[in-house]
């Protein structure tokens, strides 16, 4: 009887020891850069540590799926963005001239333009 009890607390502290050399690991790549790794849609991207020069112009397609006039901003459905190696996903970007927000009704398929502004993104163009 007492052989499964030894073997069941050596499994236990072998995971334990295991899941603690993980984690130390893990803290260990903080930081580093992953290059271009690709992501699941499912799995949640931090936007504001996409590396993209601040002038940079990216185009995407995507359907309109809602407008704010008042806070001049749009969410997009938008197809993969290449040069910012995105998926396909849902997101607001700010309008940066409100006149683009004329172009715009829900449900239209657009491309359009963008660049990185502050932390968020702002649309420079419409077609």
């Amino acid at each position: 009887m007492k052989q499964p009890a030894t073997l069941t607390l050596l499994v236990a502290l072998a995971l334990g020891a295991s899941t603690a050399f993980a984690a130390d690991m893990m803290g260990d790549m903080k930081g580093m850069d992953m290059g271009k790794q690709k992501m699941d849609d499912a799995k949640l991207m931090d936007m504001g540590s996409q590396k993209a020069k601040p002038s940079a112009t990216h185009q995407a397609v995507g359907v309109v799926k809602e407008i704010d006039s008042r806070a001049g901003m749009v969410t997009f459905a938008h197809e993969p963005v290449k040069s910012l190696n995105w998926p396909a996903m849902t997101m607001g970007f700010v309008v940066k001239d409100k006149a683009l927000l004329d172009k715009l009704a829900v449900g239209k398929k657009v491309e359009f333009e963008f660049v990185k502004e502050g932390k968020g993104y702002a649309v420079t163009g419409v077609k």
